[in-house]
């Protein structure tokens, strides 16, 4: 069945336009009759971000799942990894997040997990998805319809696991660390965790508004956080995204750290101290080249896998990593998490700097990157082209780079958006590879939009 809703990363789309109160409503039924078995009550707990929208989705939600007999926990404001993290220790039996992470107010989303943590598996979207748009049925009697409730003191709860990823001993006393919580969910836990570590704590992104989320703030908009640690001289800072599931560093000097070298940091100091599962981590195809030949040279391997945290995380599960992550931030430390937390990351990194007594720009600049060109082409809603003529756009930069580089194009799972991204030792060629492809898919897209159609890039050219 083709998937109307479900996507890579959950149902996503514009707020009251593909993501409508009817839609949350019926989403809830859904997966709470997917989840109903058995005679005892069953539970949900649902978190969320900051946008505006959030409240109605909520709400609608609320209505689906106590309407089939489901009992809600509302935890309010909090981020994706803390949903993860509470609905096994709430033993719900479904965990709930309203969030569109990185992308701007206007779009929001929701993403399932399972009672073990994990985000549920693709047979179980797809049993949701068969029951959104089958006739309802199985409606709770009066009686027995579910409750809700908002729950009291899940910020601390988060904050001290956060902090039990850490060695007791460790503290950043002394340390001066400006943090942007992108106006999102991270806004009260992250500023709360870092205080009581020690540190002198200078918030920017942290005024929500409902409207303001990752709008010139957090990890994917990271000047204002460099213009901040330049400015008040810091010694780190750290940058979230809207649901606070990744994390970008920025040094003393004002430079980023992504994750590629977040991850580097981290292999190289938990293979020294004999903490990684297997001698290797698991990336995706864009993270650098860089980040491979650093490893290699610690007799390390590079498992890589499709772009998105999901397929990060399905490699290192069925072949028993520890590590791994994206070169967006997304890093799965799986000794502590299920899924992506950029608080816990970013503790690992302040905290390998603390022990080293280093500057951060000499312990998270780990490996010189490979020249990286990285282009996004936007489509309308709805009109990403067909997986071939993506293919084919890659082979058109490829064949410009021959063996000197290499060229990757993708659509994203979130947006409607194809990347393109070149690597290799000459630049110019590199940048050469990556405008070709680009033009070919920008006039791909503004002959879709005029319904001419989507016939292969070469035959329109």
């Amino acid at each position: 069945m083709d998937r109307k809703y479900f996507g890579t990363d959950g149902v996503r789309g514009r707020a009251n336009k593909v993501i409508t109160p009817d839609v949350a409503l019926k989403l809830g039924q859904a997966a709470g009759r997917v989840l109903r078995r058995g005679e005892h009550r069953h539970r949900a707990i649902i978190g969320k971000d900051k946008r505006l929208s959030g409240y109605m989705i909520e709400n609608a939600l609320v209505a689906g799942f106590t309407s089939v007999g489901v009992d809600v926990l509302l935890l309010g404001p909090i981020p994706t990894p803390a949903v993860a993290m509470l609905t096994r220790a709430m033993r719900a039996d479904l965990g709930v997040m309203i969030s569109a992470s990185h992308n701007p107010f206007e779009d929001n989303g929701v993403k399932l997990f399972g009672p073990d943590g994990y985000k549920v598996s693709d047979v179980v979207e797809a049993d949701i998805e068969t029951l959104i748009v089958s006739p309802v049925t199985g409606l709770s009697r009066s009686a027995d319809l579910g409750r809700a409730i908002r729950v009291d003191s899940v910020n601390a709860r988060y904050i001290e696991f956060a902090k039990r990823s850490l060695g007791r001993d460790m503290s950043f006393d002394g340390l001066r660390i400006v943090l942007d919580c992108a106006n999102g969910a991270g806004y009260k836990v992250a500023p709360e965790a870092l205080w009581e570590l020690g540190a002198e704590v200078i918030n920017i992104g942290n005024t929500p508004d409902g409207m303001n989320i990752n709008r010139d703030v957090g990890s994917t908009e990271p000047r204002a956080l460099q213009r901040k640690v330049r400015e008040l001289r810091a010694d780190i800072g750290i940058a979230l995204d809207g649901d606070a599931d990744r994390v970008l560093v920025v040094d003393e000097r004002g430079e980023t750290i992504d994750g590629d070298q977040i991850m580097a940091l981290i292999a190289g100091r938990w293979a020294q101290e004999g903490r990684l599962s297997r001698p290797g981590i698991v990336a995706t195809v864009m993270s650098n080249l860089g980040l491979e030949l650093y490893l290699r040279g610690l007799n390390l391997g590079l498992d890589r896998t499709d772009v998105g945290d999901r397929h990060v995380l399905q490699h290192m599960r069925a072949h028993g990593f520890n590590l791994g992550g994206e070169q967006s931030g997304h890093v799965i430390l799986s000794d502590f998490t299920t899924t992506g937390d950029g608080l816990i990351a970013a503790l690992q990194v302040i905290a390998a700097v603390v022990q080293s007594g280093k500057r951060a720009s000499e312990v998270c600049r780990v490996f010189e990157p490979m020249p990286q060109i990285l282009k996004n082409v936007r489509f309308a809603p709805g009109q990403l082209p067909a997986l071939n003529i993506i293919d084919e756009a890659g082979e058109v930069g490829s064949a410009r780079l021959g063996r000197h580089g290499r060229l990757i194009v993708q659509s994203s799972g979130t947006e409607p958006v194809v990347r393109v991204m070149g690597e290799g030792n000459d630049e110019e060629l590199v940048t050469k590879a990556v405008d070709e492809a680009c033009a070919a898919l920008r006039d791909l897209a503004a002959r879709m939009a005029t319904g001419v159609g989507e016939q292969g890039l070469r035959q329109a050219s």
